[in-house]
């Protein structure tokens, strides 16, 4: 695991001086810790995303590994997973849809029609999760954790994650569950380390 290419003291200085609530969460939560792993391949990265969405950490966790152990020394491999039944991914716990996106993205890694980390490094945030978003399976969600896991890029928020919701509604005291648009609205001062706010928000639902 790598360290981030931004500064952790500059990002929670920044959050700290420019919102009280997120200040207070962080004193709260203690320091920050995301690491980024800037060697991942592509394909893992995202598969084990495809393979987290909407599940715990525990079951994911749980099936990635499964699907793992399909692979000689627990690597996966887009070139071994395309020649790959969705009856062979469904067994190792992934859902039939999530088994097509896997096979869909190993074609796409292996087609080449993937940006490659060089070429990621000169796009911005955008551009990539609608590059990535060709996908079968792959939404805005799962290229925004490529952003913040893979690719170490700063300013990620996350919206439409209900850990992330939740953790903006306990932070700012709000009285219902905010929605995307809320939250990137109650956020938008946060910027440009929003995905150090993100971090802590998660911080929030882990208790």
């Amino acid at each position: 695991m790598s360290r981030l290419r931004y500064s952790r003291k500059a990002a929670v200085e920044h959050l700290r001086v420019s919102c009280p609530d997120v200040a207070t969460l962080m004193r709260k939560k203690g320091a920050f810790k995301l690491q980024v792993n800037k060697q991942a391949d592509l394909f893992v990265s995202l598969a084990r995303s495809i393979a987290y969405q909407q599940l715990s950490g525990k079951a994911a966790a749980t099936i990635y590994g499964r699907f793992e152990a399909l692979f000689e020394d627990n690597t996966p491999r887009a070139a071994a997973t395309v020649g790959m039944s969705v009856q062979q991914l469904r067994a190792v716990g992934l859902s039939n849809n999530k088994a097509l996106a896997i096979l869909d993205l190993a074609e796409h890694h292996c087609s080449g029609s993937l940006p490659s980390s060089r070429k990621m490094a000169g796009m911005d945030d955008e551009d990539i999760i609608q590059s990535l978003c060709r996908v079968r399976g792959i939404g805005p969600w799962t290229a925004q954790m490529h952003l913040m896991f893979s690719l170490g890029r700063p300013d990620v928020m996350p919206a439409t994650d209900l850990g992330i919701q939740k953790g903006v509604q306990v932070t700012y005291a709000l009285p219902e569950l905010p929605g995307p648009e809320q939250v990137l609205d109650v956020t938008a001062h946060l910027a440009p380390y929003r995905s150090v706010a993100s971090w802590y928000f998660w911080r929030v639902v882990d208790d």
